[in-house]
């Protein structure tokens, strides 16, 4: 996990995988693949708190990925439980402001730097029990996906004890003016936004991330001087796959 961490700080190229369905055996697969890190989404995804918990000891039977969580809100219960279930970092959606980015570090991080409840009732297995130790691990990746981040990224990113900014695309689609995460119209202000991101980040010397599609694009984002990319995800590919062999069996 400390590796994974200090490539985070040092904004050294990562690169992830999303997960989002309750399946342990396939989440344990990925894991064993070579990806540096493993999100689990307890924001949009089809887990709940059994579930999160299942998908961070599949992630660390296979041994190679540091697990991290997509928390379901911006709010210390959230961004602890997923703490104390194993996740070496969390990733914070819709961060508005710099005191929202703040509130998300001080719930990520045991006294005196934040104000975290001890309780790493699984997490002391992997990374503490001692909190110093807890918050040299700990990384805090917060989401620009809002016209108001968008707004305030500078700040955001300047916010001590943050060590990256995660885009969420098809928010941040909608946040320049798209009429759906999808809208071509915006490419432009879409393209601009998020060069506007990495920018922030690089010259405040944090780490700037990007969620994919596919492998491609992930690739793409990285030569645009993102630092690291997830590509997305179970779900996705699982109906991906399926749909190609079914349109091979049929000859179309």
């Amino acid at each position: 996990m400390r590796e994974f961490t200090d490539r985070i700080r040092n904004r050294q190229r990562a690169i992830g995988y999303w997960i989002m369905l309750d399946a342990p055996p396939a989440t344990e697969r990925i894991a064993r693949l070579g990806y540096d890190y493993v999100v689990v989404d307890a924001q949009h995804g089809l887990l709940g708190s059994t579930g999160t918990r299942n998908a961070l000891l599949a992630i660390d039977a296979g041994a190679v990925s540091a697990p991290l969580v997509r928390v379901q809100q911006n709010d210390p219960f959230a961004i602890g439980q997923a703490l104390d279930a194993g996740a070496c970092g969390v990733v914070v959606p819709l961060v508005d402001t710099p005191e929202d980015a703040a509130a998300a570090v001080r719930a990520a991080k045991y006294p005196p730097e934040g104000g975290r409840s001890f309780g790493p009732m699984r997490s002391a297995l992997r990374i503490g029990p001692a909190p110093a130790e807890a918050n040299e691990t700990v990384v805090v990746l917060v989401m620009i996906e809002t016209p108001q981040g968008l707004d305030n990224v500078e700040a955001i990113c300047a916010t001590p004890g943050i060590d990256g900014v995660y885009v969420g695309p098809a928010d941040l689609r909608l946040a320049v003016g798209g009429s759906s995460p999808s809208d071509p119209s915006v490419d432009g202000e879409f393209e601009a936004a998020a060069a506007r991101i990495a920018a922030a980040a690089e010259a405040a010397g944090i780490s700037a991330g990007f969620h994919t599609r596919d492998g491609e694009e992930a690739e793409r984002r990285l030569g645009q001087g993102y630092t690291y990319a997830t590509v997305a995800g179970d779900l996705v590919h699982l109906e991906q796959a399926a749909k190609a062999h079914l349109s091979r069996a049929r000859g179309a």
